[in-house]
């Protein structure tokens, strides 16, 4: 939508009562009726235009103010009606007969002595009457009014080099006298010649363009060609490195499982040693204790000393454990070398990166001044895009709630017609508008209102109720335009902005020219997770579950401001 807009999307011509509907396209108020009577049948409204779909059939606002004078092209009434099958009558596109009264035919011929256009019937007169023998026939054209002069209401007959505009005789006479003036077949003359040297420059353009498009379409063959390639030979050398590091495990694992076998095969050893040595001892104590309560005193001291000297012979070895041992240093050693791959393989990346972006596969002329730029951020951009890890999107509401943000109503930036309430977190369109003081940073002509507060870094999230038939949410730049009607001042209709528009049938998601019709469930509540660094914009249906509605990928040049579109017995609240 443009606030130079004058023609109707369903009849072509100027717009006649023009009304708008939720999603903000405008029609003629007839034409709009008749579009949407033929949708009784099936329950489900489509704007003509953007498509999007209302479960139920919404109430077209009549248009005002600066709009009025749009429709002061044209004083009738209704719209033309629809072309006949008929193709002998004039449809929306033709030039009709301007004698034929009611339904006209097409016009044939235009008079330019009569300043008029006339059909295959009420031509006849021209070729056959001498009263008219002088008159010039011309095929057919429209916009009549431009071959009368505005000033002398005459036909215009010669040309005035000196301010280069078409004039009629009574113009030589004051407003341009003594200029350089020629016949208008005189100057059309001397411009047929320029036209065809124009026309041969415009053909060697096109042969030209013909020739880029066709290098073009062989480069891109190769580019595919190309890429595919590298994919397959890229895919099978990170097989080849994640084989090895594969295998750098298996000897790993062959390493700690040796030393393990070899040292409880050592234990188990002097396990089973101390085990005989202490039956050994306990043997010996045995002795000792029936020794000494024997009553021979003979064989007491022949065993006596014999326990003796064995006793005094025998030396046991000490068995000592490390009770510090552990495998942690390979734990550590695998550790850092983990840390040493992540930081080389980054730092290829990044070298990658950069010879990659240095090849340019196709630019304009008029952008070498911005591949300079370019070029200098390039390293930046590498090692953010490599070596910055990207924040994992949140997927429970609780997770989400981590990142809440109180937002405020900026009532300077507020449509007069929007009402304000709740401590500046909820706003109603009404037909009422209300008392605000004039400020630059006000939309003048469109039902918007951004919130204080701008974000950036983040994350952010926060929570919108809305009703009513239609409203938009979004977020977008401070130096979005904010007078008039046109796609500059519109939420999510610009490059300076993101939207979410929503219906009781439907959403869209809207940035730029791009538009996404969306089939999602309905829900009165949205939830918007921003994370302004990492470039993600996210709305999400809020109920038992996070169900996500559209997500946008943008790099942000700047900070945003949270902003709404409200249509008419509509509202949107911000939640606490």
């Amino acid at each position: 939508m443009s606030s130079e807009q004058e023609d109707c999307h369903l009849c072509k011509e100027y717009l006649r009562d023009p009304v708008s509907i939720p999603c903000g396209h405008i029609f003629c108020a007839v034409c709009l009726k008749t579009y949407w009577d033929h949708a009784d049948h099936t329950g489900s409204y489509m704007c003509p235009q953007c498509r999007v779909t209302y479960n139920k059939r919404p109430t077209p606002r009549r248009m005002g103010g600066s709009r009025q004078s749009t429709i002061q092209h044209n004083s009738e009434p209704f719209p033309p009606p629809p072309p006949s099958p008929d193709y002998n009558y004039a449809g929306p596109q033709d030039v009709g007969c301007d004698i034929c009264i009611g339904k006209k035919h097409k016009a044939m011929k235009t008079c330019l002595m009569c300043l008029a256009s006339y059909c295959e019937k009420h031509l006849k007169p021209h070729y056959e009457s001498n009263t008219f023998k002088r008159h010039k026939l011309v095929d057919e054209i429209g916009h009549l009014d431009r071959q009368i002069c505005p000033q002398h209401q005459k036909g215009l007959e010669l040309f005035c080099r000196t301010d280069q505009m078409c004039i009629c005789v009574l113009c030589t006479v004051k407003e341009h006298k003594g200029h350089d003036m020629v016949s208008a077949e005189q100057e059309r003359a001397e411009e047929q010649q320029r036209l065809g040297a124009t026309q041969a420059e415009i053909q060697e353009k096109i042969h030209d363009r013909l020739k880029q498009m066709e290098e073009m379409k062989q480069a891109v063959d190769t580019l595919k060609s190309s890429a595919h390639t590298a994919l397959q030979e890229c895919e099978k050398m990170f097989a080849d490195m994640i084989r090895s590091i594969e295998r750098m495990q298996q000897e790993m694992m062959k390493l700690i499982s040796s030393n393990k076998r070899a040292a409880l095969s050592n234990a188990e050893g002097h396990l089973e040693r101390l085990s005989h040595e202490i039956s050994d001892l306990k043997r010996r104590d045995n002795e000792i204790t029936q020794l000494s309560r024997t009553e021979d005193h003979i064989h007491f001291i022949q065993t006596f000393h014999m326990l003796i000297a064995q006793t005094e012979a025998e030396e046991l070895p000490t068995v000592s454990v490390n009770p510090y041992f552990t495998f942690g240093p390979v734990t550590k050693a695998v550790s850092e070398m983990k840390q040493h791959l992540n930081e080389f393989s980054n730092e290829e990346l990044v070298k990658v990166a950069k010879a990659v972006n240095k090849m340019t596969f196709c630019q304009l002329e008029d952008s070498k001044k911005k591949q300079a730029k370019s070029i200098k951020n390039e390293e930046a951009t590498a090692v953010q895009v490599y070596k910055s890890v990207p924040m994992q999107e949140p997927q429970h509401r609780d997770d989400f709630m981590r990142y809440a943000c109180q937002l405020t109503l900026d009532s300077n930036t507020a449509y007069r017609q929007l009402h304000l309430s709740r401590a500046n977190r909820k706003a109603v369109l009404k037909r009422d508008p209300q008392t605000y003081g004039d400020h630059p940073a006000r939309f003048d002509s469109l039902p918007q209102v951004l919130c204080k507060e701008n974000l950036s870094g983040g994350p952010y999230y926060w929570e919108v109720d809305w009703s009513g038939e239609g409203a938009a949410i979004g977020v977008t730049y401070k130096g979005i335009k904010r007078t008039g009607y046109g796609d500059n001042s519109r939420i999510g209709y610009n490059r300076k902005s993101w939207s979410l528009f929503c219906s009781d049938a439907s959403y869209s998601a809207r940035h730029s020219k791009d538009q996404i019709e969306i089939n999602a469930p309905y829900s009165s509540r949205i939830g918007v997770f921003l994370d302004h660094e990492g470039g993600t914009l996210a709305f999400y249906g809020v109920g038992e579950t996070m169900s996500l509605i559209h997500r946008f990928k943008a790099s942000f040049a700047e900070p945003v401001f949270p902003g709404f579109w409200v249509w008419y017995e509509s509202g949107i609240t911000l939640i606490q």
